[in-house]
């Protein structure tokens, strides 16, 4: 009986532990999402002046586009936004 008591306490403090850190994750990821539209946003009228396939792509850059990619296909798949509500 103690050992199933102790199993159950280890497996809620797992549950904790694990919801914390999917928590941070997310937080994280949409502070990411932001830097990176802010990245796109600051290199978009250099493209313009020198031309938008003039030099090679800097690898920042093309990441923050791919997160960007990733967030928007994400956001779509969901139908309530970070506060719970509805979208549609």
């Amino acid at each position: 009986m103690r050992l199933a008591t102790h199993i159950g306490a280890a497996a809620a403090l797992i549950a904790v532990a694990l919801t914390a850190t999917a928590s941070l994750a997310r937080a994280e990821d949409r502070s990411q999402l932001m830097s990176c539209q802010a990245l796109i946003d600051r290199a978009a009228p250099t493209e313009k002046e020198n031309g938008a396939g003039a030099k090679q792509e800097v690898p920042e850059l093309t990441r923050c586009r791919q997160i960007v990619r990733e967030w928007m296909l994400r956001d779509a798949r969901m139908s309530v936004d970070e506060r719970g509500r509805p979208l549609r």
